[in-house]
């Protein structure tokens, strides 16, 4: 384990969420063995690390907080270095109610091998009876959403939203060549560093597919391209789309495809009802703002497209002039081989 040195952080007043859960029953369970394995067993494809456990941190601030748990700001007790990192913690009980044992599984397996600086990176994990633990990178300036909900019409201006998707554009680049397929690539899954740098922050839906073309149906209504909506094969293609997605709601503050949930119009009639959401997208029904500019309307065109080998390579993406005009550096700055991609 190797995140930054920060003694001097204040990670803030922890609430006793973890112990309240206990008191709740969430950590009760007949599932001891669920992912059991922690950072000091070797895995099949990462070197071991060393063991850990609840008492070598002191919990601050939540962070976070969802379905199967909780997302705390922590840092290391002596004697160990003081280092601060994102802990989270999962209930093994429910996990295995939701039938996602195996994500999670999957999910670590992946992430503890990632090393890219728009990749939230996986220090480690251990376990208990009743609870999974991952200690995760902290993101100092939080979650792409919440970040997008604070600013006018959750819209950025072009050359921000450029920054962003060239960042994407090589991180991206970096899991295709070790053949990881993303699949939810949204909003909610993307953090921010403490220079206000993109990092990809969840796994829970990607794989580990070399050469083979998936059929599960997974990721969020707005962003799944017409492959997976259709019930086709997919492969790498589903993230470009997903980055043509991304692209125009950076800049539109909605995806391009959007269901409007009915309860907004207080029974009025819902424009876009589910179906109408899937048979736009299989029809790729694209509608670009005319403040789009030429070059912005030209690249999500080539990345939203039916025929997934017809999407921009991503390669062409960090050396498009809507890219260029604003990080013109993006290319050769990019950590990966991308003659290959």
């Amino acid at each position: 384990m190797a995140p930054p040195s920060a003694p001097q952080v204040d990670v803030g007043r922890y609430d006793g969420g973890l112990e309240r859960d206990e008191r709740k029953g969430r950590r009760t369970g007949d599932h001891p063995d669920v992912l059991n394995i922690d950072s000091a067993a070797a895995g099949a494809s990462h070197p071991p690390t060393r063991s850990w456990r609840l008492k070598d941190f002191d919990l601050g601030k939540a962070l976070g907080k969802g379905k199967f748990g909780r997302v705390y700001m922590a840092r290391t007790r002596p004697p160990n270095p003081a280092y601060i990192i994102a802990l989270k913690c999962m209930y093994k009980k429910e996990l295995v109610e939701g039938k996602l044992e195996k994500q999670v599984r999957r999910e670590i397996e992946i992430q503890m091998n990632l090393r890219h600086p728009h990749i939230l990176r996986l220090h480690g994990y251990f376990h208990d009876t009743g609870r999974i633990f991952l200690m995760l990178e902290f993101a100092a300036k939080g979650e792409m959403y919440k970040y997008m909900n604070k600013v006018p019409y959750r819209r950025f201006p072009e050359k921000q939203a450029a920054l962003y998707i060239a960042q994407m554009t090589d991180a991206l680049a970096y899991l295709h060549s070790k053949h990881i397929i993303h699949r939810d690539i949204k909003p909610e899954n993307l953090l921010l560093g403490i220079y206000g740098e993109l990092k990809i922050g969840d796994f829970g839906w990607s794989v580990h597919a070399p050469g083979n073309r998936r059929t599960t149906m997974c990721g969020t209504l707005d962003y799944l391209p017409p492959e997976m909506v259709d019930c086709l094969p997919h492969g790498e293609g589903v993230d470009l789309w997903a980055l043509g997605v991304l692209t125009y709601e950076f800049c539109e503050g909605a995806p391009p495809f959007e269901e409007i949930d009915s309860q907004q119009y207080e029974g009025a009639h819902n424009p876009y009802s589910l179906a109408d959401t899937y048979t736009r997208i299989s029809n790729v029904d694209l509608r670009l703002p005319d403040r789009f500019s030429p070059e912005l309307r030209d690249l999500v065109r080539r990345l939203i497209r039916k025929e997934p080998e017809k999407r921009l390579p991503l390669k062409d993406v960090l050396r498009h002039p809507w890219i260029i005009k604003y990080d013109p550096e993006a290319y050769q700055r990019s950590s990966v081989n991308l003659s290959k991609h």
